[in-house]
Formats: structure tokens, C-alpha cells, sequence
């Protein structure tokens, strides 16, 4: 049962998260307040995402937004690879297991744009949900890389 736990955790910030307007969650305040003189502005003006239709750029949103907008997008894959993982760690080891774990961890990113959808202030993408199980692969090709590499080491040693 303890295997569950880091899971249920996640969700759980997942869904009250989820739950938030834009107003409620922004970090655009904090961000100026840190960082008074926009340290890599040049550098993050070179930058120019489409998203949900619109052209992301410090030049259309301006410094703040922009950078808010970077840490949202990272919050999303580094959540959903971390729910990808604690999925991972919770099923039995089984051939199918990592496939698993990403499906699951799309399903969730479903669920989670659509909760979105009826929160006031935010909006359902499917971009998020491709970005979320983007996150879950790679943390999970990641994690796995890592394990393979201590089990190497390990058997090295009894060796």
C-alpha cells in the first residue's frame, strides 16, 4: 500500500491545482519581485512558442508572462513524469509496465485538462496533455536508464 502513496499525493496536488483560477495560481508577482532586472531577457526573447493559437513570446506577453508561462509548461512535464514514475513503481513488474505507466499517466493528464475545462479562468488543451505524456516518457526513459546503470554497478561490485 505504501507503493501508492507518492501517487496519491500527486493527484491529489494535480486536482486542487486543477482547481485554481489563473488569478489564484500566477506567479508573475513573485517572479518580479526575484527578478527586478529580467536576468536573460536577450537570451528568452529568441524564444517563440504557438500555443492554444497564439504566439508565446516575451515580445507578445512580455517578460513576466513569458517566463510564468515557461514554469508552468516545466511544471507540467516534471509533475506528469513524476506521476509517470510513482505509476511505474506502483504496478507489478510485468512486461508491459512502462507502457502502462505512460498510458496512465495520459489518462490522468485527460482527466486533469478536462477538470480544467469547468475551472473558471482555465482552459483545456490538448497541447498540455501531449506535453504531460511527454514528460512521463522521458522521466521514465530517465528512470529506467538510471536503475539499468545501478544494477550494473551493483552486479560489478558482488563481482
Amino acid at each position: 500500500m505504501k507503493k501508492y502513496i507518492p501517487l496519491l499525493i500527486l493527484i491529489l496536488a494535480i486536482f486542487i491545482s486543477s482547481s485554481q483560477s489563473y488569478e489564484q495560481q500566477t506567479i508573475v508577482p513573485t517572479l518580479q519581485a526575484y527578478f527586478p532586472n529580467e536576468p536573460f531577457r536577450d537570451l528568452l526573447s529568441k524564444l517563440h512558442f504557438y500555443y492554444y493559437g497564439m504566439d508565446i513570446s516575451v515580445d507578445t506577453r512580455g517578460y513576466y508572462y513569458f517566463l510564468e508561462f515557461l514554469c508552468r509548461k516545466a511544471a507540467h512535464f516534471f509533475t506528469f513524469g513524476a506521476i509517470g514514475i510513482a505509476v511505474y513503481i506502483a504496478l507489478p513488474r510485468r512486461k508491459y509496465r512502462f507502457v502502462l505507466a505512460v498510458l496512465a499517466a495520459c489518462l490522468l493528464a485527460v482527466i486533469d485538462e478536462f477538470h480544467q475545462y469547468f475551472t473558471s479562468g482555465r482552459t483545456a488543451s490538448y497541447q498540455d496533455v501531449l506535453l504531460d505524456t511527454s514528460g512521463a516518457i522521458v522521466l521514465l526513459l530517465i528512470w529506467n536508464g538510471i536503475s539499468i546503470l545501478v544494477k550494473r554497478r551493483a552486479k560489478k561490485k558482488a563481482h
